[in-house]
């Protein structure tokens, strides 16, 4: 019940603020919609942000109302959530996104020269700065707080419903992204994957929230300064992909092993204090 659910409220929250944006521009700005193109202008990303922010609130209540999952479960199992281990998966997931990025433009350093900087851009980055987050990890307590263990509930053998709840939930994030590009739609559920799996290596949600969050910032950030005109053009139609989407995959497997290292590495520290008779709160 809880998926179907969650599925079709983003949908119809998302069509009804995104139409509501385009009759707006149209109607009081003077801005006829260009329906084969379609592209985020400020106020289309700000209105497509919010939406998707507005899922985790609805994620949480329903979680709690019909699963019956205490809040604090929604984000960590068998530890408090930790704003430190959020903190330090962000530092660390923007590092490694800038110094991907940053061999992009060594090998296209061609894609440097469609940066600009006019009125519609800088609204489009100040928007990404302080909207996209919340989309980022509305997205991650929705897929990956809500719709993975709702699938998992079905099963009941424990490793075999983890495996299924991954997988499905997975891919319908992948669908959900609205691709039929087979390289985009593979990579849309690989992250899936890649942040499912990080929330069953940390038991919680900051890995996935801090790498989804820096991955769309510094993406929409990027893309603002390259639209000359105050508009992203997300294309996702067939041809759009290619054998390149392999690199950001591979990036998504290194993310995937540093969260695995860490917490190798935290539960080391903390059986050392354990031994040392230092008792430690769970965190």
């Amino acid at each position: 019940m809880i998926v179907p659910l969650l599925i079709i409220l983003m949908l119809v929250i998302q069509i009804v603020a995104s139409v509501g944006v385009v009759m707006f521009e149209w109607l009081v700005l003077g801005n006829e919609p260009d329906m084969a193109n379609l592209a985020l202008s400020p106020l289309m990303m700000l209105a497509a942000n919010l939406s998707i922010a507005a899922m985790a609130p609805i994620s949480i209540a329903l979680m709690r109302w019909i699963g019956k999952v205490p809040v604090r479960e929604q984000f960590a199992l068998a530890r408090r959530a930790s704003w430190g281990r959020l903190g330090v998966y962000t530092g660390m997931f923007l590092v490694l996104l800038l110094v991907v990025n940053a061999i992009f433009f060594v090998i296209d350093p061609s894609s440097l020269q469609a940066i600009s900087l006019s009125g519609g851009v800088i609204a489009l980055i100040v928007i990404t700065l302080f909207t996209t987050p919340l989309q980022a990890a509305a997205e991650e307590i929705m897929f990956r707080g809500a719709i993975m263990p709702s699938v998992a509930s079905w099963i009941r053998p424990a490793k075999v419903a983890l495996v299924v709840g991954l997988v499905v939930s997975s891919i319908i994030f992948g669908i959900m992204h609205g691709s039929v590009d087979p390289w985009l739609l593979s990579y849309y559920t690989i992250f899936g994957a890649a942040m499912a799996a990080m929330a069953v290596i940390s038991r919680g949600l900051e890995a996935p929230i801090a790498l989804h969050v820096v991955n769309n910032v510094v993406i929409m950030v990027i893309g603002a300064l390259g639209s000359d005109d105050g508009a992203i053009v997300i294309d996702r139609s067939v041809g759009m992909g290619g054998p390149f989407i392999l690199a950001f995959i591979a990036m998504d497997l290194v993310a995937v092993g540093l969260v695995w290292l860490y917490e190798r590495r935290r539960r080391a520290q903390q059986k050392d204090n354990v031994r040392g008779g230092v008792a430690q709160p769970t965190a």
